[in-house]
């Protein structure tokens, strides 16, 4: 019975008495609804008359930041791209990326727009750097769903996933990172040129890993966070930083690379 309640909890004595002597369910118990009722009152089990509404796990999609949660650094990483313009009113593409669990910002690119080899080649700085992610999460937008993207990280064994639909809450992490992006910056710079907005980002990621506190670390910075962690390699680098950003570079030449490699161009 109490089996039965924790499975249904909205159905009453009556209809457990049914269930537990019918043949299809518990084998057919030979027993009264008179101590059914008996056993289920001293027992407690009477359906409240009010209820607390349940709350589902956001979305339905399995690959939600609630369902598969990041457990460790490079575990699952999460990348996604912001609008903004430069003064003249043209477009600039904002390309972000950061490791769930520790919170850090790993790169913010900028450019005009984004290629899928524009993409490849910053992942592929990240992953010689910081060593590849078991996970991708991503939403569906055309720069991330390329075919060439896909194949590249599937050669690099990075599994992806791809929220649903008009879902954004589970991609959490990544939307609530670019909520901060732009309450503290895009909302209050006006960005004159491409390279501006470059240097003022960039800028901005390396106070954020390392001298912005983050509620969610208890207070640490998410470079703070690292150094303290025992996985931590001790090799790796801190903060991935560049003179150059391999935006807008001359692409790597396809070359043919050893399965699985995590630095295939």
């Amino acid at each position: 019975m109490r089996k039965m309640v924790e499975t249904f909890p909205r159905h009453g004595s009556e209809r457990t008495h049914r269930v537990l002597t019918g043949p299809e369910a518990f084998g057919g118990w030979k027993v009264t609804i008179k101590r059914v009722h008996r056993i289920w009152k001293e027992e407690h089990m009477q359906v409240p008359q009010k209820q607390r509404k349940r709350r589902r796990l956001p979305g339905s999609s399995a690959y939600g930041c609630v369902r598969h949660r990041a457990r460790h650094r490079n575990h699952v990483w999460s990348y996604d791209f912001l609008a903004e313009r430069t003064e003249d009113g043209r477009q600039l593409r904002i390309l972000v990326v950061i490791d769930e669990f520790t919170r850090a910002c790993l790169a913010i690119e900028v450019a005009r727009s984004f290629t899928a080899r524009d993409v490849i080649m910053t992942l592929q700085y990240l992953f010689a750097v910081r060593g590849a992610p078991e996970h991708l999460r991503s939403d569906n937008g055309p720069e991330v769903v390329a075919k060439e993207i896909q194949e590249w990280l599937a050669r690099a064994c990075v599994r992806t996933l791809s929220i649903q639909k008009a879902s954004p809450w589970e991609n959490g992490y990544v939307e609530s990172f670019n909520g901060r992006l732009r309450d503290e910056l895009l909302d209050r710079e006006l960005f004159l040129s491409l390279p501006e907005a470059r240097v003022v980002l960039d800028q901005w990621r390396m106070d954020y890993n390392h001298r912005r506190p983050h509620g969610g670390l208890k207070w640490l910075t998410p470079a703070a966070f690292v150094a303290g962690l025992d996985d931590t390699p001790s090799g790796a680098v801190p903060a991935a930083s560049r003179g150059v950003s391999p935006v807008g570079a001359t692409p790597l030449p396809p070359t043919h690379h050893a399965e699985c490699s995590p630095t295939l161009s």
